[in-house]
């Protein structure tokens, strides 16, 4: 059963790997990362920790059984009780209900962990994939996504309050 774990150093090389795997697969819905995103990764990596340890962010994976990674979901943004909600799952694990049902659980952490009240996230018009995964997590539509927001794309945000 894959288990939601809060980014460390550990996880650098599968993260690594499931960028490098899915990076195709991702490119066809989200804008690529680029080269340089995995030439220096380790930095990244580092980076991103740091910006957690700061309280700026928090960084989950989805992690198999085996120990690969099959999605990372992001807060990041966190201020005033609210953060956005950042996401992208393995194309081998897609389709089969994983990703909403870690996105419902990272509202659960976000609520109880972080104490944020709410979500909000942003998809790409053409990506259908993650608008039903939002809507089945209890996002509701709340308007236009500038396509600065989505890598030039245009589409909407996702809200979801958290209180009970």
């Amino acid at each position: 059963m894959p288990e939601l774990e809060q980014l460390h150093a550990g996880h650098a090389p599968a993260v690594l790997a499931f960028e490098l795997v899915n990076r195709a697969y991702f490119a066809a819905s989200v804008s690529d990362r680029g080269d340089e995103f995995f030439d220096q990764f380790s930095d990244r990596h580092s980076d991103l920790l740091a910006e957690q340890e700061a309280g700026i962010c928090a960084f989950y994976v989805l992690v198999a059984d085996d120990g690969s990674v099959l999605g990372r979901f992001n807060l990041y943004d966190l201020e005033d009780g609210t953060a956005k909600l950042g996401y992208r799952v393995a194309q081998q694990a897609a389709g089969r209900g994983v990703a909403t049902a870690a996105v419902r659980e990272l509202c659960r952490i976000a609520a109880t962990r972080h104490g944020l009240r709410a979500l909000r996230a942003a998809t790409s018009h053409g990506n259908t994939a993650s608008q039903k995964v939002l809507t089945k997590a209890g996002f509701v539509s709340a308007g236009p996504a500038a396509p600065a927001d989505l890598g030039g794309k245009s589409g909407s945000w996702y809200v979801r309050d958290l209180q009970p």
